[in-house]
């Protein structure tokens, strides 16, 4: 399996060069050359173990990695959970699922992605003989994710950016409290699209990133998105046979990373029937589907901090396969988002999309309707999920972060407070972080006198 950049002007590369670029050289995207079709294999899918099925599904797509080493690396990754299923999906009601997806170190969904791309560059480390020096940008959850899956490895440093002030104080505490000299956390004034459009600037400075082998670890790196369809298949093979082909998937996502997985395995033959996205009030994806228009707007900082995002940046892939996967026009649109901050969609498939927003104002109430009805505690981002759901067919609510990692929010709304023992343990730690302004020279300068 090779892939090609959204934006049609990149040479095809293997799947170890793909991950360890993380950015295409001309901006785009990497994609998979061709989705398989899998509607021939979900019947002997479905007894496997959730690493087995990882493995067996990421084989399609890591052909250049030998199927017992890619085997080892998936039972790594996986082996840190707390839950043998590691993602296991509960039924609340009649046709109600939620998929819980913070299990992992980090009590977060990119857990199920990020460990796996931490022990794959740990390995290509090893194999290659280089260091790799890794660089994300994250509105909260990604960042502390992707810390814990490198931390400590040998051979890498890791560089993540976040809005100072704008995540969880526990978030921040995961991300500053590691005590590993190959984590440096950066906290950037400004907001998450600030950030990004820093790591965006640094990919784009060819030089630089050679020489520092500099690679992504946020959601534009392909192995992410390759990682999270697993989660889904997983999800679709263990719902009542009845409830496979009408259920609805919904996903609270700002990056459409989230929602894109999804989608992708969706056009791998997998027959779900949609998804609806959630958002926050920072609500561009939401405004989207409901009007095809894709304008940024500014960033409101919002009890679901993860999701406080204007530039969706995993768009351009799904933009890239509904441009019939043509380089020249994704570039055209790309360029036009650039310069006027909106493009006008069309053609939307409504039937697979729906869309849904929800307030500050509407968060904690959610949480308290959701507990008073199953008993259930959610957190603010799952919250924006359970708002305006479908009675009318089954659902399958991605729950995307443990809500011990929001306690005020949780505490003001039910009255009760969650906790988590590797969160109550990092309270006592001291703190590393670097206060820094959202200015590409100034984290180029920060990252050149740390880069292994």
């Amino acid at each position: 399996m090779r892939y090609v950049s959204t934006r049609g002007l990149a040479p095809p590369v293997g799947f170890s060069e793909a991950v360890a670029a993380g950015l295409a050289p001309d901006g785009g995207l990497f994609v998979p050359e061709f989705l398989p079709d899998l509607s021939g294999e979900l019947a002997a899918l479905g007894a496997l173990p959730y690493p087995e099925l990882c493995a067996r599904f990421l084989g399609r797509f890591a052909t250049d990695i030998p199927a017992p080493e890619l085997g080892e690396v998936v039972a790594r990754s996986y082996g840190a959970f707390d839950r043998p299923e590691v993602a296991p999906l509960l039924e609340l009601s009649g046709g109600l699922h939620v998929l819980e997806l913070f299990h992992g170190p980090t009590l977060a969904f990119k857990d199920l992605a990020l460990q796996l791309l931490g022990n794959l560059y740990a390995r290509q480390c090893a194999v290659r003989g280089e260091t790799i020096n890794v660089l994300g940008a994250t509105s909260g959850d990604t960042g502390a994710a992707a810390i814990h899956g490198l931390s400590g490895k040998t051979g890498t440093a890791i560089f993540i950016l976040y809005p100072d002030g704008r995540v969880s104080p526990l978030q921040e505490r995961q991300m500053a409290c590691t005590g590993a000299a190959n984590v440096h956390a950066l906290a950037l004034s400004g907001s998450f699209d600030d950030a990004q459009a820093v790591l965006k600037a640094l990919f784009a400075d060819g030089a630089f990133r050679s020489r520092h082998r500099l690679s992504a670890v946020n959601s534009i790196n392909i192995a992410r998105i390759l990682a999270q369809c697993v989660y889904y298949l997983h999800a679709w093979l263990r719902l009542p046979a009845a409830e496979r082909r009408t259920a609805e998937f919904v996903v609270p996502t700002g990056n459409f990373g989230n929602v894109l997985a999804g989608w992708m395995l969706q056009k791998m033959g997998v027959p779900i029937h949609g998804f609806r996205v959630a958002t926050n009030q920072n609500d561009i994806l939401h405004r989207l589907f409901t009007s095809g228009d894709y304008q940024v707007g500014a960033v409101r900082p919002s009890l679901a901090p993860s999701m406080d995002i204007q530039v969706a940046s995993n768009f351009e892939r799904f933009m890239y396969y509904s441009l019939g996967r043509d380089g020249d026009r994704v570039r055209a649109v790309m360029a036009e988002i650039a310069s006027k901050g909106r493009y006008r969609f069309s053609g939307f498939d409504r039937d697979t999309f729906s869309s849904s927003r929800c307030t500050d104002a509407e968060i904690p109430e959610v949480i308290r309707q959701v507990y008073r009805a199953y008993g259930y505690i959610v957190d603010p981002h799952t919250a924006c999920a359970f708002k305006g759901l479908d009675p009318s067919r089954p659902s399958v609510v991605l729950a995307t972060a443990h809500p011990a990692k929001f306690p005020e929010t949780i505490r003001a709304a039910i009255g009760v407070e969650p906790t988590h023992p590797s969160l109550e343990a990092l309270k006592g730690l001291p703190m590393v972080r670097h206060k820094i302004v959202a200015d590409a020279a100034a984290i180029r300068g920060f990252i050149e006198s740390r880069a292994i």
